[in-house]
């Protein structure tokens, strides 16, 4: 998204993104990331996610579409650590971008929300859904990345709107439709990619349990 917000919105949006910060600066186990392996795999992941986020097409300023990846970060490592991958993400591309001021809304709308809501689901699959290694690929990883991206452009297509970056009728007819649409190819490639990491290295995904998922 872009940095040419109203000035009214910034310091709101720095200071929700440093809370949550220091919310996360809190939470996190940083005793894993002293664990060789386990930093390979988490520095890995962001910098994959990262390159994803590279490629990209935009129709107009403020207004691309890539892939997130947030459903399979918060699967491999958990909301606390996807949240730190995504604040780096979205670090380096601000930097790279000299958009600095996109950082907050970048880091909320496409990171923070989607990780929340990936969780969430996660969560209440976990506890309420029989634990099935099926129904953990399709409802977390499948299912849960297409609404994680679908409500991650509805939020965008919202706050744009609310904001007076772009007209809602603009939105909704321009923006809006292809972010559902990505909502399918975010589907497929995070069922793919924690599929195959569940069979050849499931210790690399924090929420799958071998025991509960596969020697039922």
């Amino acid at each position: 998204m872009t940095s040419n917000l109203p000035s009214d919105w910034l310091i709101p949006l720095w200071a929700t993104a440093v809370l949550l910060l220091l919310v996360m600066a809190k939470r996190l186990d940083w005793k894993r990331l002293r664990q060789q392996d386990d930093l390979n795999i988490f520095l890995g992941a962001t910098v994959a996610v990262l390159g994803l986020w590279m490629i990209h097409t935009g129709i107009r300023p403020g207004l691309s579409f890539h892939l997130l990846g947030a459903s399979a970060l918060t699967l491999m490592f958990g909301p606390w650590f996807a949240l730190l991958a995504f604040a780096l993400i979205n670090a380096a591309l601000a930097l790279w971008q000299g958009q600095i001021n996109a950082w907050p809304i970048n880091w909320l709308i496409y990171g923070a929300l989607p990780i929340l809501f990936s969780w969430r689901l996660y969560r209440f699959v976990d506890r309420h859904v029989t634990n099935h290694f099926f129904i953990y690929i399709f409802l977390n990883a499948f299912f849960g990345a297409a609404l994680a991206v679908s409500l991650t452009g509805l939020a965008s297509t919202g706050f744009l709107a609310f904001s007076g970056a772009y007209t809602l009728d603009y939105l909704l007819d321009q923006y809006l439709p292809y972010c559902l649409l990505m909502a399918w190819a975010e589907a497929f490639s995070t069922g793919m990619l924690i599929t195959l990491i569940v069979v050849y290295k499931p210790a690399w995904i924090a929420t799958f349990d071998d025991r509960r998922y596969l020697n039922r």
